[in-house]
Formats: C-alpha cells, structure tokens, sequence
C-alpha cells in the first residue's frame, strides 16, 4: 500500500503549480537569492534555473515538486500587490539594469542637424521602461505569427529624451540564437525578450534579422548609419544551421571558414555578400545597399573565439538569456559590437564622425554627399615619415636591415620605468599602487588632433595649439628645478623621477620627434625650445571628444551599476572598489570590455600588418582606412604620459615621495601603510590641487596592489634585476621565471 501512496504523491508532484516565469525570478529576486543558491538547493545546473525563469523549460519530478514548494513559501512573504518585494530587492544582486539606448532620428529633422546628447546616460523613471526583466513563457500567447515576446512597444514621440525605444527596432540590438532539445530555436534579447526563430537555414535568418526581428540600433550622429542588428550564434544553432561548433587549426590561422563551404555557397545562392575577411568569428554578411537603405547583419560567434577572454572573461560560456544581457548593456552604453572591443573602438570614432553627409539642396531640390567637418574624411591620409612604423611604403628606400633613431623615428609610447629604492624607502613597510581609471580615454579628452595630410616645415616657431610631430633637442631639461605653477618652482631630485620625454624613463641625449603635447609640457616646466623640423596639421579639431564622452558614460554608468558612484568621499571609494567586481560579474565584464574599447581603439589608430603575405616596403589593408592614423594615437599616449608626469611632479615638490616604478598608468609608492590613503596628500577630504585623486573617473585613481617592502627586495634579487619594474606585480605579487621584467 505504501508503494501506491509513494505513486501517488509523485503523481500529484509531477503537476505541482507553479507561478509564470516572470514571477519565478521575482519571487527569487524579492528574497535576494541568486541563481547559483537556488541551483545548489535544488541540486541542478544554474542554467536550468535560468531556463526556468526564462520559460525555456519546465521543471520535472523531483526537482518540481521542490521547486513549487520553495516559489509557495515565497509569495506567502511577498506577494505581488505588497510593497515588502520592492524593499526586499535592494538586497539582491540585480540581474538586468535599465541599459537607455540612443533616440531614434525623426523623419521631420535635417539629416546634417540630427545628434545624440552627450550628456550622462539616464534610466528611465518608469516600471514599464523599455528594457526592465521581461521573460516571457513559451507556453503564454504569441503577438504575432513568429514571437514569443512582451507586446510591441510603440514609437518614440518627436522630442522623446534618451532612454526611449525606436520603433523600427523594437526588440533591441541584438539576440543570441539557441536551439533547444526539441529543435525549436529562439532569439534571446534584452531585457529577458524571446522570440521565436522559425527558418532553418541561415540566409533565411539573415533576412529574418532583417525583415521580421525588430533589430538594429539608431544611429549615433545625424549623418551617420544606423547599426545593424547582431546574431549571436550559440554551438546548438551553428549545428542547426551547418556551420562547424570549432574551427579547425588551418580556419583558426585563417580566421575564416573556407570560401567553399556549403553555408558560404548557401549565401551565395542566395545573393548575400561577405566582406573582405570572409566568414570568421565576426562575419558581416550584405547586400549592396540601395539609396538609403542598408541590408546587413553582423554575426558573433564564440566558440569560435568571436569573445576574447581577455576583454569578455566568460561571457562566451554564459547561458543565452545571460549573454544577451552583457553584450545588450555594452551596445546599449557603448554601441552593437562590430568584432572585437578594438575594432569596435575604432568604429565608435567614426559612427560619431562619419566622413560624409547630407548637403544643401541644389537648385533642384537634390542632396549630394559631401565632406563632414570635424571627421577624417572618406579618404586615407599619409602620415609624416617620422610618424610611419617600421615596413611602412614611405620607407622602403631605407638600406635594409636599417634601425633609425630618435631623430627618425616618432616613439611616444606609455611609461615602463623602474628605479631601485632608496635606503629611506627600504626602511617603510609598504609599496602602494594607484592606477589611472581609464587614463588613456582622459589623454584623449578635449585633445586637438590633426584631421587632415601633415605640412612640412623647417625651422618653426613651436606653437601648442598646433598638432603635429616635432623635431627639437630637449636633452638639456634640468628635472631639479621645474616650473609647477604660475611664477612658482620647485627642487626636485631628478636622480628618483623619470624623464617625460621617454617611454623608459631615460634622459634624451639629442634632437628627437615629439608629438605636440611632450613639447609643450617642456614649456610648461620652464624650458626654451627651438624645433629644427616639424610636421604639423593645420587642419585639425577635437576629434575624440564625442568618443570620450560616450565611453566614460558608459563606464562610470556601469560602475554606478556596480555600487561605484562619482563623487564619493575617499574612504567610501576605496571601500566600494573593495570587489565591486563580484557584485555583479555580468556587469563587471561589461566593465571591463569598455575599459578594452578604448585601449584597442587607439592601438588600431596604428594597426600593423596581420600576415597576408606582407612584406616590409609594401602597403598593408589598414593602410586603407582613413582612421589609419598614428600621429593622433601618438598625441594622445603623448598626453597621457605627460599628465602622469604632471601629477607625479606635483606630488613630489608637495611630499618629497617618489615613485619607485610606473607601467602605463600605474605608478608604485613606498608608504608605511596599505591603502593610497597613507601617502595621498589630502586635506580636510581635498586632494592636492593637480595632483592624485582617489575616485572612479576617468584620470582619476583607484587601489591598486599592496605588497611589502621585503617581497620588492626579494623579487629584484631573486631575478638580479635592481631596476625590475615592480609596477607590473603589484596588483597580485605573483611573479614567474617568465615574467622577468624584460
């Protein structure tokens, strides 16, 4: 009898009822569990849970019946009409963040007259704001013949703030594409959207991207495009739809799937276009466009490494729902990836600047394309000779195997500078390091860069307002005594600071290339300068304050999202950096992928050859783009280095500290305590005037790394490098055979 009371409770188990799915996550969410608790409790995949919630799938015996039970004691604390869920949610993790998108441009507006406000991204005020937690059940009623989603949002109004949705794009920029166990495919979205995805082979799904999806991302700028909408392909829907789960070794070199594989002849037949780099990790397949109308979908495929771990952590290995979640804030705040967070960075520039736009009507009412002030133009430019890296076209006269020198070559490059300590610093306890939050998008800020070809000039009179590369002797700058505010100097010990003209730190022993800012900041400390030659731009604006401002919004509103808020007193900042980073790991990827945006961005300013067959003396495909431009990413290092220098200075004639190594934007100080707090000079919670400022914006400082004194003294001599640069360890004090220094 007892087997058939058994029977029947599991048989009354398997119909357990439960809640929609929107109100599984809620109930979970009011009581501040996150998914990796209830998964451990119900001893499942966090996957599946998520599934759950998603509706993706349905819970079976006996998890189901522990399920119900877990989601009944939880309405009974927080049901729906009460405030208690509200006030309970502050104590979880939230899993999907308001991410605003860019307001759509209106048919009544000038397409030259049309821009995005730069100001700070806001969220929206409202419950039903467009992209709050919305995941629907697969069993729940369908809006339309192939979706699976929360009702249409309608169209923005004229005049409708940032924030608002545009209606040509309704379901965001991007989905993650899966497969299920029955074969049924869906799109994951923003905002816990699923849509059904109902055709089988993949031209059908590009044009179901671009027909039926309601994908895509309006534009930047007023003359600019709108971004085209992105597929994320996981392993189950590459099998669908007969692409391979891994490349092989030979596609992994080739970055691309043969030209002869039956998906490329799919598209083919069915008149879709790939670009030039072929079906890879970030394929880009079109059709021409006519007049205004663009057909183009971008893939992202992560299995095949489409997610650099370096830049994206796991996120490639994330359930779909979650995936969508980190790529939907980055497009959202930054814009719709366009391959990796380097090209991506550089893409930004333009979408912000495009090279064209719309002109005045003619006499009979037509619009023409014409040259877009402030851009780069639609054509490439040659760069100085100085300017140009080794291999470069312009230097194919050179005898081979030539090495030119400073007085060649232009070498702005960041700081990696080392010294030994002093016997003073070997007494104190600790060594410190700070580093600049997002120090090269602050160098790049307000920055006037050169937008045109470079004049040639002999003999001039150094002007600071002039972009350009300059040939001037600035071995004569005495660090002992500078110039650190008006009418006032100050002694310093040039034997423990780096020189600000070299990357190493070293004095200069003759006529070298300068960018603009590195000249200029020799006049500030006080030194006559006579350049001998320069390159200059007479043509020239702030190019990348538009990049700036949209990246540092993006970062400091992820990092609000994190608990790190501007403005906050130092002792709380430090506090909040505290692994603000496990708060939230979702968000501290999309952190981290901005944080990548901008260091990429201006690597590809001067992006070198990529194989291909290249030989040195030969153009390379870069060399192509109007944004294959190294004198604007050596003015902006330039200034980086020179607004490290700035503040290091002025910390030394205040505190006598010096620093004991720099790499990049972190700089290592000997203090007898801990924190940054032990050795910054503040006053009554104010920092030293152009000096180092704890807080989460961009040229500011954060903590770091602490190591002791003695693992410094150990590490140097166990390598027998007095001058090993320590700033590279400091973070965890890990130190191996291979990372010597060198």
């Amino acid at each position: 009898m007892s087997e058939l009371f058994d029977a029947v409770d599991a048989l009354i188990a398997s119909r357990s009822p439960l809640p929609p799915p929107a109100e599984r996550r809620r109930l979970r969410q009011a009581h501040g569990l996150t998914l990796d608790e209830v998964a451990a409790a119900l001893q499942v995949r966090r996957a599946t849970v998520s599934g759950w919630e998603a509706g993706k799938t349905e819970p079976r015996p006996p998890e189901r019946d522990a399920y119900a039970r877990m989601l009944k004691q939880l309405a009974q604390l927080y049901p729906a009409d009460s405030n208690a869920a509200a006030l309970a949610t502050d104590r979880a993790v939230p899993e999907t963040f308001a991410v605003p998108v860019a307001p759509a441009p209106t048919g009544a507006e000038p397409a030259q007259t049309r821009t995005e406000p730069t100001g700070p991204i806001q969220e929206p005020a409202s419950e039903d704001a467009a992209l709050r937690p919305a995941a629907v059940s697969h069993s729940a009623a369908t809006t339309g013949p192939t979706s699976r989603r929360p009702p249409a949002r309608k169209a923005a109004p004229v005049g409708t703030p940032a924030g608002s949705t545009d209606a040509r794009f309704e379901n965001g920029p991007l989905v993650v594409v899966d497969v299920d166990a029955e074969g049924q495919a869906y799109a994951y979205g923003v905002g816990g959207l699923v849509l059904d995805v109902p055709v089988k082979s993949l031209p059908s799904l590009v044009g179901w991207a671009l027909k039926e999806a309601g994908l895509g991302q309006p534009r930047l700028s007023g003359p600019g495009k709108d971004g085209d909408p992105l597929l994320v392909l996981t392993e189950a829907a590459l099998e669908r739809y007969g692409l391979p789960v891994a490349l092989t070794q030979e596609e992994r070199l080739a970055g691309r799937i043969p030209e002869g594989h039956k998906v490329v002849k799919q598209l083919v037949r069915a008149e879709w276009k790939l670009t030039k780099r072929g079906f890879g990790p970030w394929a880009r397949i079109y059709r021409p466009a006519q007049g205004s109308e663009r057909a183009c979908v971008q893939l992202c495929i992560p299995s095949w490494n489409a997610l650099d771990t370096r830049h994206w952590g796991e996120a490639g290995q994330f359930p779909p729902a979650e995936l969508a979640r980190v790529l939907g804030v980055y497009a959202s705040r930054v814009m719709t990836p366009r391959g990796s967070t380097a090209v991506t960075g550089l893409e930004l520039m333009t979408a912000l600047h495009p090279p064209t736009r719309a002109s005045e009507p003619d006499a009979d009412g037509k619009r023409h394309s014409e040259h877009n002030p402030g851009s780069l133009g639609k054509d490439p430019v040659d760069c100085a000779p100085c300017e140009a890296p080794d291999g470069h076209p312009l230097l194919k006269d050179l005898p081979r195997f030539h090495v030119r020198g400073p007085a060649e070559k232009l070498f702005e490059e960041a700081y990696d500078w080392a010294r030994p300590t002093t016997d003073a610093e070997c007494t104190l306890r600790h060594l410190v390091g700070i580093d600049v939050n997002m120090a090269f998008a602050a160098g790049a800020n307000g920055l006037v860069v050169g937008l045109g070809a470079p004049t040639h000039v002999k003999a001039p009179v150094f002007d600071a307002k002039l972009p350009g590369s300059w040939l001037v002797d600035l071995s004569h700058v005495d660090l002992s005594r500078v110039k650190v505010g008006k009418d006032k100097w100050a002694d310093l010990d040039a034997s423990l600071l780096p020189s600000p003209f070299t990357p190493k730190g070293e004095r200069p022993e003759g006529p070298a290339w300068y960018a603009t800012p590195t000249v200029a900041y020799a006049v500030e400390l006080g030194c006559n300068v006579a350049p001998i030659e320069a390159y200059v731009r007479y043509d020239n604006g702030r190019y990348l304050d538009g990049w700036y401002n949209r990246l540092r919004d993006a970062f400091l509103a992820t990092m609000a999202d994190l608990g790190v808020h501007a403005d906050m007193e130092p002792a709380d900042f430090l506090e909040a950096m505290d692994g603000y980073k496990d708060r939230d790991p979702q968000l501290a990827i999309v952190a981290s992928a901005i944080k990548a945006t901008v260091k990429g961005g201006l690597g590809k300013l001067r992006e070198r050859p990529r194989g291909e067959g290249w030989r040195p003396g030969e153009p390379w495909r870069a060399l192509s783009r109007p944004t294959w431009r190294p004198d604007i990413r050596a003015a902006v290092i330039s200034r980086t280095r020179i607004n490290l220098h700035r503040k290091i200075v002025k910390h030394a004639a205040f505190t006598g500290q010096y620093p004991v190594a720099i790499l990049s934007d972190c700089v290592v100080y000997a203090a007898d305590g801990t924190s940054p707090l032990d050795f910054l000079p503040y006053r009554d919670g104010k920092p030293l005037p152009g000096g180092f400022k704890l807080g989460i914006n961009p040229g500011l400082v954060k903590h770091e790394g602490t190591q002791s004194v003695l693992w410094g003294e150990e590490v140097r001599e166990r390598f027998n490098a007095p001058e090993l640069n320590l700033a590279r360890y400091i973070k965890d004090g890990t130190v191996t055979d291979v990372d010597n220094g060198e």
